[in-house]
């Protein structure tokens, strides 16, 4: 059995019988990013890019304007999903949603975006749904209350549905108005929080404040919706962390959501941020620093979230759990790094920025330390001198690059 090619130029072989493909390849239109818990989800673009798009920390949507679609846009994306959904399960018919075996073949050698989504989708179990772009929120409540409803109806498989949306937005929507989405099948809302200190957020241009985040999120967790709050970690730099760490504490707490997520700064050079930096207004901090930061925001944490590290730039993306319960456990990992030996805290730093470590406990093999300091030589660093942070940055930049570019 060869792999299902889905260019649809030739024949596909399957069980050793060609098959002539439909004369009609539906392609969907999708956004650049999803968060990463999504990863197994079914992306439909709802809207195009951000309709703030000012954030100076984010590069995804810049020089492009922001656009509703319309609902015939979306049903026809929905549609065109469900072809190439009853496509696979033709081809592929003892597979299923839920065994992917086959599934997996033709996501690895699949050349459309449309086949690649889909394949993931099912390869993922077939039952969640994320809505694109940023904001999906601003979308009329009818009609969004209509796509959530029809995409549920087309492909009945789907249990799930999660979406971006923006505190400012959240305000605006009445929990009546919240309440009827989460009962047509909204599940969660990813918010990015980022800060809950509002200087900060106003430097930031975030298009936000503290008490609208927490108006915001407390009627979303009204609604009964989940709602993960994302915080990104360094965010204050040199001069605002302390203050940064200690009021987001505040406005989760008071939001109560049931997701933390965290995020670690990384700043590239199309980020308006990075004007800040050239010009020193804005100070980075280094990875130690940050963890400090992330100490003392974790200590002032009073909620009962859950919470998750699991974004590429976090250092120790073993800090998480559910709050109060393991509080103390994530402190014990932050205390574990930041008792380490300096040399061992530099090569678990590099190691974690080159992608192979995951957990502390990857400095104890050798073989695995030897060849992080191989690299580290090659990039003209040592372990006993200390790291250069451009390097650690530059690293940082290239995962996130990384990960935009794979989502599509």
């Amino acid at each position: 059995m060869t792999c299902l090619d889905w260019s649809l130029t030739r024949p596909i072989k399957v069980m050793n019988v060609e098959t002539k493909p439909d004369s009609i390849k539906p392609e969907l239109e999708l956004g650049p990013i999803r968060p990463p818990s999504e990863e197994r989800s079914l992306l439909i673009r709802v809207t195009r890019n951000c309709p703030w798009n000012q954030c100076k920390f984010c590069r995804t949507f810049k020089g492009h304007r922001f656009g509703l679609r319309s609902v015939a846009e979306v049903r026809q994306d929905i549609v065109a999903a469900k072809a190439v959904r009853d496509r696979f399960l033709e081809l592929f018919p003892k597979s299923g949603c839920g065994r992917a075996g086959e599934i997996a073949c033709a996501f690895d050698h699949a050349s459309g975006v449309t086949a690649r989504n889909v394949a993931n989708w099912l390869g993922g179990g077939g039952k969640s749904a994320f809505l694109q772009d940023a904001n999906t929120l601003i979308m009329p409540v009818d009609d969004l209350v209509g796509v959530i409803k029809f995409l549920k109806e087309t492909l009945p498989s789907i249990t799930r549905v999660t979406t971006y949306g923006r505190s400012r937005t959240a305000v605006k929507r009445s929990i009546e108005e919240l309440t009827r989405l989460h009962e047509a099948g909204l599940a969660r809302i990813h918010i990015g929080l980022e800060s809950g200190y509002d200087p900060l957020l106003a430097f930031m241009n975030k298009g936000a404040t503290a008490d609208e985040h927490i108006k915001g999120g407390t009627k979303i967790v009204a609604s009964g919706i989940s709602l993960c709050e994302y915080v990104i970690l360094g965010l204050g730099g040199v001069k605002m962390w302390r203050e940064h760490a200690v009021e987001t504490a505040r406005v989760i707490n008071e939001i109560n959501p049931e997701y933390i997520r965290l995020r670690t700064l990384a700043i590239s050079d199309d980020m308006p941020l990075y004007k800040e930096v050239e010009s020193g207004t804005f100070v980075r901090m280094t990875d130690e620093q940050v963890i400090e930061e992330e100490k003392l925001f974790i200590q002032n944490l009073d909620c009962h979230s859950i919470l998750v590290s699991d974004h590429a730039t976090d250092l120790l993306q073993e800090i998480g759990g559910r709050l109060p319960k393991d509080k103390d456990r994530m402190l014990s990992v932050i205390d574990r790094f930041q008792s380490l030996p300096p040399i061992e805290r530099a090569i678990f730093r590099m190691g974690r920025r080159l992608r192979m470590y995951d957990r502390l406990d990857d400095l104890n093999d050798p073989n695995q330390s030897e060849a992080v300091e191989r690299i580290m030589a090659r990039l003209g660093q040592d372990s006993k001198k200390g790291l250069d942070e451009n390097v650690i940055y530059k690293l940082m930049e290239r995962s996130v690059r990384w990960r935009l570019q794979n989502v599509r």
